[in-house]
């Protein structure tokens, strides 16, 4: 049932994606504002009791909705699990942005991708090259996909599954949306909600990582994985974005790199200089978009083989 219910899940969010401004975001948002109004008092406690009261009552609603529908008939369960899954999945919230940044690039319309790449990041894209374009378009296409596809696959397989996957999307958006830099919210209170998601997505990001060096250039993800993972502050992305790097062979640096460092080490034996993957250009984009594809096709697969192997 889970293969069926992730694969019919994909075919109707390919068909009709849902908005990111939808009833059920809305009232998780609300839901997620209310709680830090009544609960950000400065300490991390006050960030652990709001994150428990956002996040519990929608897992365990789910998981009791499933429940009771699998004892009344399997249909509707399984009707159930499709329904979370398209809820909690997110290809195509982001993937706009990314479609309009490449078709733009592929125009030589700078002015448009920047535009579009400022809306969906916030970040200054004033006067920025096509190269930053790409690299950065990249990076955030690269963690988008796994947050909105490979994490919540790998939670909705879980034995909770359709409560794993809420418990996976309201902790990422609480994650993200706590640490926005408003002014509105304590340090502490902030950094509770990152913890538990660096935690619930650490086993995920790591697969999803090897997933990409299966399906791309292995030898160049495995070996940027170890080498290149600490240019970013959070590993999880850090691990996700240089095993990623690798697979595409397109050279996306972190914040953190030392300048030394970025594009050159030493060629054991050799003394040379070893690049580790080539400049980003708007070609680097499409071949982003098959890997993730193939990542997801060998997702797809290896839970179509586990699901065969229990009905034997």
């Amino acid at each position: 049932m889970t293969f069926f219910s992730v694969l019919l899940a994909l075919i109707v969010e390919q068909m009709r994606a849902l908005s990111p401004n939808n009833p059920i975001m809305g009232l998780v948002r609300l839901n997620a504002e209310w709680a830090a109004r009544g609960f950000d008092a400065g300490k991390p406690k006050h960030g652990l009791i709001a994150w428990l009261a956002v996040v519990l009552p929608w897992t365990l609603v789910t998981a009791l909705v499933y429940y009771v529908l699998y004892h009344i008939s399997f249909v509707l369960a399984f009707l159930w699990n499709v329904v979370v899954v398209y809820l909690t999945l997110g290809f195509r919230q982001f993937s706009h942005y990314f479609t309009d940044i490449h078709l733009a690039l592929n125009n030589d319309d700078l002015p448009h991708a920047r535009e579009v790449l400022q809306e969906w990041t916030g970040m200054d894209t004033v006067d920025m090259p096509a190269s930053e374009i790409v690299r950065h378009t990249l990076i955030h296409a690269v963690v988008a996909s796994h947050r909105h596809v490979f994490g919540v696959f790998f939670w909705f397989l879980v034995p909770i599954g359709p409560a794993g996957a809420v418990l996976y999307r309201i902790a990422e958006y609480l994650a993200r949306e706590w640490s926005r830099p408003t002014g509105e919210r304590s340090e502490p209170f902030s950094h509770v909600a990152q913890q538990l998601f660096f935690v619930i997505d650490w086993v995920p990001a790591r697969l999803t990582s090897l997933g990409f060096a299966i399906v791309g250039n292995f030898e160049d993800a495995i070996y940027a994985w170890r080498n290149h993972a600490n240019q970013w502050p959070d590993t999880n992305e850090g691990v996700l974005l240089a095993a990623g790097s690798g697979a595409l062979g397109a050279r996306l640096s972190g914040p953190l790199a030392e300048p030394s460092s970025l594009d050159e080490l030493a060629t054991p034996g050799e003394g040379g200089p070893y690049t580790v993957g080539d400049d980003c250009t708007p070609r680097t984009l499409q071949s982003a978009v098959g890997l993730v594809w193939r990542a997801v096709i060998l997702w797809m697969i290896l839970l179509l083989m586990v699901t065969i192997a229990l009905w034997f």
